[in-house]
């Protein structure tokens, strides 16, 4: 009798360890194994190349993605000093699959997923936000990772329904940032969108910088009432380039560059032109 007791208290011991385990915050460490595992897929995808490329390049822009959410993450553990488990442990899963696809194999299985179906609209890749700054940004004073944020300018709707109305907060973060140097005089920024608010609601975003614009060329564009009158400026100012009086470029992946030996300005008010890299799902409950 007292070994069956034994048993069972040891057994208990064990589900109580697993279930804390389960439920133990997620650390920096925790993160740094995820960035572990994506120098690895990078290795393989490199040795991938050379035997199937087209396999390669389906995984390379997966991992893209993946290495933006882990950068995500890192953003949010320094911000608000906690993660879900549940998202962790989402990314990690998402990050094995792609590992096993860069080794030539099947993922038999995707993880199961016990959220409910909920009904939802959908943004879809190539969506296009008109954006106006409220953080001053300029390259030869911000860090990489310092939040920002902005302010949608327009309504956008799907059919009759408005999905995210105009002054939606949009908020992001610098993923790389160049300041203009002696050497190369031109600074660059790389500015990363990871979450739209609407109403009370927070919902994820994936969303690059296509233009940026002087808020008072938008403002005349506007008075003026045609929609391509703003295209019209940019290519007539600057010869189909990006950044209508900013003096700045913004090239492939939303990095903006300054035209000239300075570094990239972006007061409150520029007007910045996203879009989607993802599409954006918001469920219907929340608009």
């Amino acid at each position: 009798m007292r070994r069956v007791h034994a048993c069972l208290l040891l057994i208990l011991a064990l589900l109580l360890t697993t279930s804390l385990g389960a439920q133990a915050p997620v650390t920096a460490t925790d993160l740094s194994r995820l960035d572990s595992t994506v120098t690895e897929i990078e290795r393989q995808v490199a040795a991938l190349r050379k035997t199937d490329a087209t396999l390669a390049a389906d995984v390379d822009r997966a991992l893209t993605d993946l290495r933006d959410e882990v950068t995500y993450l890192k953003v949010k553990l320094r911000r608000e000093g906690s993660i879900a488990r549940t998202e962790y442990s989402a990314l990690r899963d998402k990050l094995e699959n792609l590992r096993i696809r860069a080794q030539g194999q099947k993922v038999t299985a995707e993880p199961a997923k016990d959220d409910p179906v909920v009904a939802v609209y959908t943004v879809p890749v190539g969506a296009e936000f008109d954006l106006r700054l409220q953080t001053p940004l300029n390259s030869g004073k911000v860090k990489v990772e310092q939040r920002f944020e902005a302010t949608t300018i327009l309504d956008y709707s799907i059919g009759k329904d408005v999905v995210v109305p105009a002054g939606s907060t949009v908020r992001g973060f610098v993923s790389s940032v160049k300041s203009a140097g002696k050497i190369d005089r031109k600074g660059s920024l790389t500015l990363s969108f990871d979450e739209v608010r609407i109403d009370t609601r927070s919902h994820r975003l994936r969303a690059s910088v296509t233009e940026a614009l002087d808020p008072k060329v938008h403002q005349d564009a506007t008075r003026i009432g045609a929609g391509a009158v703003v295209g019209a400026i940019i290519g007539g100012l600057l010869g189909g380039g990006k950044g209508a009086l900013l003096g700045v470029l913004v090239g492939g992946g939303g990095t903006i560059a300054a035209t000239e030996g300075s570094d990239v300005d972006l007061p409150v008010g520029t007007v910045l032109r996203i879009r989607l890299d993802q599409p954006l799902e918001i469920p219907k409950t929340g608009v």
